[in-house]
């Protein structure tokens, strides 16, 4: 469960520095090696939130790091090792079809990028920009956005695979085919008792699953131009979904913290799942080279305060 990062510089026999080692060893609850499958990694970080959507309760996963480290990977896969969109889907659709008998289900997704602080529905990439909108209950939502409405894990991974070769990808310096944007999957899971007795009850249940772009220092990815100018914009969405973190993790000390989700739209939208009614799982890729030390320690301290975020989830 731990994870020790070691500084490459470091001279172990310096003993001038040797009370000031960079060596850190960070605690979470599940720490993968390169060895690990897409199999473990989704069933030790995300099957068990499944069950809860299908109950009515909102779920979001995280992947988070910097450029080349495999967030889109984790989350996407291959067609021979899927990644966790397919995985929980596939779990979702299981589930509800085992209680099919009692209720009735919807289960409608849209699947978006956040670019340069600008929404794209990567479902229908002719659709222009789209705007944030909120509605008289307070949830956000997105105007003009496809939603599509299926049963099949199948369909929605070919929607997925077309949607994402939409999505804005450039060459930098330290990953050939960077994700420029985050990618937001929304799946909405509506369910109505089929029992006349107990009233009309509808659940809500929505999964957010985010594919973050990568974290990055221009240096290290030689960023001119107008990949620096987009690499701003990806380090403030970040900043803002940090200092929202940070304000989060710190609730409940000594001073009330204002919890900024205004700053940016990644942030706005995903509201309720940092804050409110939900579970949310952040996984965080580094990579072992020595390079990536200093992107890797960034890595691993804000995920460490991710931790600590404590969300009440209200009793339904």
């Amino acid at each position: 469960q731990g994870v020790v990062l070691m500084d490459p510089s470091e001279d172990p026999d310096d003993i001038l520095r040797a009370n000031r080692s960079r060596e850190k060893t960070f605690v979470f609850d599940m720490v993968f090696d390169h060895t690990a499958t897409q199999e473990e990694v989704y069933v030790s970080t995300t099957k068990s939130l499944i069950e809860g959507v299908i109950s009515g309760y909102n779920a979001t996963i995280f992947a988070y790091g910097p450029t080349g480290t495999g967030k889109t990977y984790t989350m996407l896969g291959t067609d021979s090792e899927p990644g966790i969109y397919t995985r929980a889907l596939d779990d979702l659709f299981k589930g509800l079809g085992a209680t099919a008998e009692e209720v009735d289900y919807t289960v409608s997704m849209s699947y978006l990028e956040i670019y340069n602080e600008v929404i794209r529905d990567l479902l229908n990439p002719s659709s222009g920009f789209l705007d944030l909108r909120e509605d008289s209950r307070g949830s956000i939502q997105i105007a003009g956005i496809t939603e599509v409405s299926t049963t099949n894990a199948q369909e929605i991974m070919q929607l997925l695979m077309k949607g994402n070769k939409q999505r804005t990808q450039e060459p930098t310096a330290a990953n050939g085919s960077s994700s420029r944007s985050h990618a937001v999957l929304q799946v909405t899971v509506t369910r109505r008792s089929r029992r006349k007795e107990t009233g009309e009850e509808v659940r809500i249940g929505k999964l957010f699953m985010v594919d973050l772009a990568g974290s990055e220092r221009a240096a290290q990815t030689q960023n001119r131009g107008k990949r620096m100018k987009e690499g701003a914009h990806i380090n403030r969405s970040l900043l803002a979904l940090g200092n929202c973190i940070n304000a989060l993790s710190e609730k409940g000390g000594s001073r009330a913290q204002f919890v900024n989700f205004r700053d940016s739209k990644l942030t706005r939208l995903l509201k309720d799942s940092l804050g409110g009614n939900s579970r949310t799982v952040m996984i965080a890729h580094i990579s072992p080279a020595s390079s990536s030390f200093e992107e890797s320690r960034m890595t691993l301290i804000y995920a460490y305060r991710a931790k600590h975020i404590k969300t009440q989830v209200p009793d339904k």
